[in-house]
């Protein structure tokens, strides 16, 4: 069936469409009030369209589609697809940081203050996102030395500890293991924390100075003091966060600049009046500043623990009204999103554009100087190697494996001195000798170049093999055994950072400050975190499988629901009951059993 007769069967409903090319690859998705006419919109003459949307209408061979109720769900849907496909033609957020919030545990009889990066629904309270980290280190620092709050992750619900440990003997902790602090008594400090995380400085300071002032009638002198030293330290804090407004406001202000095809999205973020934190967010590859704001607001947000109140942007987009309904179910209460033109709120914008303008300029002219660095590296490389060509594509390998077991290879490649994440590619090792790198190098280039024989690709400029004589005298042979004995190889040992080429017995030694052997040390230790990544990734999914297989009880199924509920073993491990019984197909008596059986086989 031809697209635009498959086109006019499509329903006039909201929904998702995906595009796929001749692969049956998906390389975009989209959302559509009505899937006809959207969908429709693409195979209509070229002539108004952008260049972009020409090139990925070039490529559509077949599309899919699924109904939603709503517009709301379809925005929801795309938005989860985007993530799930990775289509070549969205607009993505590729920065994959886990911001720190800060966590109490208030539902814990003496709850705790503390950094994490998991947010999850297990009644405790969260601040955040914060971006900057030393800010949350500073905080939490202020907290405990202020009120000397618990660190340990004991469980004080039912027996207290004979003693107390070493913070309290030197006044970082109340000892509440000990009842040297009674849970009313506790639970105020924990209030006062909370009022400093939410930005009720100003209240605290005033409790607090009156309570100085009567310690002081009272002759009280050593508590007064303490009470001083308190104020001081919060004056402190809150001096380090600019005040934006007076009224204790909630708000996230977003605005964009754009060079060529580099945009920058800058986010300010505003808690009770306060700018708190600035984050950056660069897109290359993007020409619209519209479409990479709406992408940036689904994407940001969808992931976003907190939505404030009130967002500011620099520009109106299509789907305003919709982010803004979607926003509001999310928070559960009224979220405004504003374009201001004039007063306050228009400065606040300008200020973000500011930001964003000069974060792009230096995030352009570091990308020029880097590459201007790399270019030198690939000219200096084929100057002291002798190289016949100018290795512009460097293909690098690496082993890695503990004690032969879970044994891993990884392809790293860099062009024109920078690295090419896209083409990376990682290997399982099948020999299974154990720990033999020799045969699994040979196994890996074996894997590797076969293959680009006979899809007809080009070789690499450069292939970097990570390891002395040895391990280049078996990439060396494999590839004299594919028919390509006149390709460019070497060998960089780690222990003098020597390299070696194919026939020659006595190594290159390159100037310690050479751009040359800066660039093959980077593509070595790429390839080498690339490996260990894989490894451990390997590693651990082994070990925790195994674990969770010999629980009772615990399938497949529930095996994976508590690994993408936990994220991890040692999550699961410090989960109760009532945690666990939480996940989707754990019941309470499923939980119990689990808990019971980590409790036996797991030492403390």
């Amino acid at each position: 069936m031809k697209l635009k007769e498959k086109v006019k069967n499509l329903p006039k409903e909201p929904g998702v469409y995906l595009m796929k090319n001749k692969r049956g690859k998906i390389i975009y998705v989209g959302k559509a009030k009505s899937l006809r006419s959207r969908v429709g919109s693409y195979f209509q003459s070229s002539k108004h369209q952008r260049f972009k949307t020409k090139v990925l209408v070039e490529n559509i061979v077949d599309f899919d589609y699924i109904i939603t109720d709503t517009e709301v769900e379809a925005l929801i849907l795309e938005n989860n697809l985007i993530k799930k496909y990775h289509p070549k033609y969205n607009i993505q957020l590729k920065d994959d940081k886990t911001y720190p919030y800060i966590k109490v545990t208030e539902k814990e009889v003496y709850p705790r203050i503390f950094k994490t990066r998991i947010v999850k629904n297990d009644g405790a309270r969260y601040f955040g996102p914060y971006t900057d980290v030393k800010a949350v280190n500073d905080i939490l620092e202020l907290l405990h030395d202020m009120f000397q709050l618990r660190t340990c992750k004991r469980d004080l619900t039912e027996k207290k500890e004979e003693r107390a440990c070493l913070n309290f003997h030197i006044d970082k902790c109340s000892a509440p293991c000990i009842n040297e602090i009674s849970i009313k008594e506790y639970n105020k400090l924990i209030e006062k924390s909370i009022m400093i995380l939410e930005g009720k400085e100003d209240t605290l300071i005033k409790e607090l100075d009156k309570k100085m002032q009567e310690a002081s009638k009272n002759l009280d002198f050593e508590d007064a003091a303490k009470l001083r030293d308190q104020i001081r330290a919060i004056n402190k804090v809150s001096k380090k966060q600019k005040i934006i407004s007076d009224r204790l406001i909630n708000q996230d202000i977003i605005a964009l600049a754009q060079t060529d095809n580099d945009i920058c999205v800058q986010l300010l973020i505003v808690r009770s009046g306060r700018l708190i934190g600035k984050e950056n967010f660069i897109f290359t590859e993007a020409n619209d500043l519209k479409e990479t704001l709406t992408a940036f607001l689904q994407q940001y947000y969808d992931n976003a623990y907190y939505i404030p109140e009130e967002i500011l942007l620099e520009l109106e987009i299509d789907d305003l009204e919709l982010i803004n309904q979607w926003l509001s179910e999310e928070k559960g209460s009224k979220v405004e999103l504003k374009v201001p033109k004039i007063g306050e709120k228009r400065e606040l914008v300008q200020m973000a554009y500011r930001n964003a303008r000069y974060n792009l300029k230096e995030y352009r002219f570091k990308n020029k100087f880097n590459s201007l660095k790399a270019n030198t590296g690939v000219k200096e490389l084929q100057e002291y190697l002798g190289l016949e060509e100018m290795p512009y594509r460097i293909e690098g390998f690496d082993i890695s494996h503990v004690q032969g077991t879970d044994t891993v290879a990884s392809l790293v490649v860099f062009e024109n001195g920078q690295p090419k994440k896209s083409d990376y590619r990682r290997f399982k090792i099948k020999h299974g000798q154990g720990n033999n790198d020799f045969l699994s190098m040979k196994e890996v280039v074996t894997r590797r170049y076969s293959r680009l024989l006979k899809e007809g690709k080009k070789f690499p400029d450069l292939i970097l093999i990570d390891g002395g004589k040895g391990q280049l005298s078996s990439a060396v042979e494999i590839i004299s055994e594919l028919g390509r004995p006149g390709e460019q190889m070497i060998g960089l040992a780690k222990r003098e950072e020597e390299v070696f080429l194919p026939g020659q017995s006595e190594p290159i030694i390159l100037p310690k400050d050479s751009q040359a052997l800066y660039l093959i040390q980077r593509v070595r230790d790429e390839a080498h975190r690339f490996a260990v990544s894989y490894h451990r990734k390997l590693r651990s999914r082994r070990l925790t499988h195994s674990m969770l297989d010999e629980i009772p009880g615990i399938g497949p199924k529930r095996r994976e629901a508590l690994l993408n509920y936990f994220g991890s073993l040692g999550e699961i491990k410090n989960a109760s009951i009532e945690e666990l019984a939480e996940v989707s197909g754990i019941s309470d008596k499923v939980a119990s059993k689990i808990r019971s059986y980590l409790d036996e086989h797991i030492q403390p």
